[in-house]
């Protein structure tokens, strides 16, 4: 598997990290109702966004330059 690949792979197992962390927190909240919960759900799934957004710009940038077919 090369670098790249790896990298992508990488990519999409730390979205799901991270989606499956704030989807705990907010079980957890909504058992707990401690509002710390909350402030891990958000910031979870905007590191969830964020992965996604540059996983997408990866992908592009490594199809532009022909590495990725």
């Amino acid at each position: 598997m090369s670098l790249k690949a790896f990298h992508i792979v990488f990519i999409i197992f730390s979205t799901l990290l991270a989606f499956g962390t704030g989807v705990w927190c907010v079980w957890i909240d909504l058992v707990e109702g401690l509002p710390i919960y909350v402030a891990g759900a958000i910031a979870s799934f905007t590191a969830a966004i964020a992965l996604v957004v540059y996983g997408v710009w990866f992908y592009r940038k490594m199809k532009r330059l022909r590495i990725i077919t």
